[in-house]
């Protein structure tokens, strides 16, 4: 986040960047803080602190510059009054495991926080440029990071409504649905919403998103002599089942290799799916993507679902690769991927037949990426 103009001989004034891990180089006089994610925890809250003392120290001469990526609802999260980091850290791994969406997961969060849902945007003078690097489904701006700088169309009967979608109401904390009740009968202000004066001085566009990464993949399968095919559809829903829905895509793509009937398919597709867990395992939607793909597809095959911040779940790892020769690996470690699968316990799988991707945090993220190379 800057403020000043970096141009016509401007400099910027205050650089703050907030991150999982630090970057090896930083521009110069940046005040970095490392965070937490997925789960916010201190150095979220700290960090959002910094973040909205700096926008709270800007006049309406200056320009407050936001680069926003996904990742950023948990990285810099503040919990509004009542409501604990440790009831926000409860509400978000129920949620998870429940299998919400990320427009379900940031409508409570945006509900949940004092610098989401517009809330940055509103706590400084100055006019506000937001340039966000979108991970979600559709571009949305609102759902972006939760959506700092712009209004938000979302209510508190909203968030409430995903609680109770999403598990029982009554098992999330008290002071959680104590506060969207409060502010479901209008005792607790609602989020800044499009008609808002405030909101006015806001703008925000996307500067990159889910097709970069898959035209990216795109331009280095054909680089490489694939035949490559590009599913438009984003790639959403249950993690197993996309999976399922993926490898049918790949058989009838395959069928149709008329241009160059002796080249090796690639087949790219991308979106963010979703994990309701049951199990006690350990694991990611991309780790369980793979997992559920590898009976799904025949033939001579390597497949891979991976996430491109490089984070995948609660686990170091990006995601997980499957090949033709993952079933009969597995037989002979006496790994049934069945039961791994029922126990939501893709990582221990991966990690037995030495399949898992791990990249390490790459500083972005797009959304998912899957890949699928046929001979």
């Amino acid at each position: 986040m800057l403020n000043g103009f970096a141009a016509a001989g401007v400099a910027v004034r205050t650089r703050i960047g907030i991150g999982p891990v630090r970057p090896a180089q930083l521009p110069p006089g940046t005040d970095w803080h490392d965070s937490g994610h997925p789960i916010p925890d201190a150095r979220s809250v700290a960090a959002a602190r910094r973040a909205l003392d700096v926008a709270r120290a800007q006049s309406p001469r200056d320009l407050l510059v936001l680069l926003l990526s996904g990742g950023a609802s948990a990285l810099m999260a503040l919990p509004v009054e009542g409501v604990t980091l440790e009831d926000k850290q409860t509400t978000v791994r129920l949620l998870l495991r429940g299998g919400a969406t990320i427009d379900e997961l940031n409508t409570v969060r945006k509900h949940l926080s004092a610098i989401k849902g517009g809330r940055l945007a509103v706590a400084t003078s100055a006019p506000v440029v937001t340039l966000a690097i979108s991970d979600v489904v559709g571009d949305d701006l609102s759902v972006i990071g939760s959506g700092p700088t712009t209004p938000d169309p979302s209510t508190y009967q909203d968030a409430l409504a995903v609680l109770d979608a999403r598990g029982e109401r009554g098992a999330y904390p008290a002071p959680v649905v104590a506060w969207l009740e409060r502010g479901a009968r209008g005792d607790a202000p609602e989020t800044p919403k499009a008609n808002d004066p405030q909101m006015t001085k806001s703008v925000a566009r996307i500067i990159g998103g889910r097709q970069s990464a898959i035209d990216g993949a795109a331009d280095a399968a054909r680089a490489r002599g694939y035949v490559v095919h590009v599913i438009g559809d984003p790639i959403v829903g249950e993690s197993r089942e996309a999976a399922r829905r993926f490898a049918d895509t790949v058989a009838r793509l395959s069928s149709r290799n008329d241009s160059r009937p002796h080249a090796p398919i690639c087949v790219v597709g991308g979106g963010e799916t979703t994990v309701h867990v049951k199990g006690s395992g350990l694991g990611g939607r991309n780790q369980e993507f793979a997992l559920s793909l590898a009976p799904a597809l025949s033939g001579t095959f390597a497949a891979a679902s991976v996430g491109t911040d490089g984070i995948d779940g609660p686990t170091d790892a990006a995601g997980a690769i499957v090949d033709s020769t993952t079933a009969e690996r597995a037989a002979a470690r006496h790994l049934d991927a069945q039961q791994f699968l029922n126990n939501n316990d893709s990582f221990h799988f991966f990690s037995a037949l030495d399949d898992l991707v791990r990249t390490g945090p790459t500083g972005t993220n797009v959304g998912d990426v899957q890949v699928a190379l046929i001979a």
